[in-house]
């Protein structure tokens, strides 16, 4: 498997890109995670969002993970981190988070983790910002980089 990653702005994602993110997003939260949740919140279009692409060239540019990152002005934020089912237990997730880091540049980064993956973010430098919370019935935590 070739893999490779991009982080792109909405408009420079194409219409298939736009699908593929929208059906991978929807089989992990709404479909295995059962949060039937508005995903497309309109945030995916703000000009200080970036996608982040995980891409496997070896099938041409199959969708393998993503990531999104907001611009929340005096933080980033990063959400929707995934990997689809083939894609995992690679170490794949990594290059994702990676990525979504590389363009958060000059300030402090925050996301809420699902508390399960608390430790696995913590290998980024994100520590514990505030109390456990439940969100779509599953437990989070909120987290943050600071610079």
């Amino acid at each position: 498997m070739t893999v490779r990653t991009i982080a792109v702005p909405f408009d420079r994602l194409d219409p298939h890109a736009v699908y593929a993110v929208a059906q991978l997003r929807q089989q992990v939260f709404v479909v295995e995670q059962e949060c039937p949740y508005p995903d497309l919140d309109g945030r995916d279009v703000e000009d200080g969002t970036r996608h982040v692409l995980l891409l496997d060239d070896s099938t041409g540019s199959a969708l393998l993970g993503y990531a999104r990152v907001l611009d929340d002005g005096d933080v980033w934020r990063i959400g929707r981190v995934l990997l689809d089912v083939p894609a995992r237990g690679q170490g794949l997730a990594d290059v994702v988070m990676r990525t979504a880091l590389s363009v958060c540049r000059g300030r402090d980064v925050v996301l809420d983790a699902q508390s399960p993956l608390a430790r696995w973010y913590a290998t980024f430098g994100f520590v514990v910002d505030g109390p456990e919370f439940v969100e779509d019935g599953i437990p989070h935590v909120p987290m943050r980089l600071s610079v």
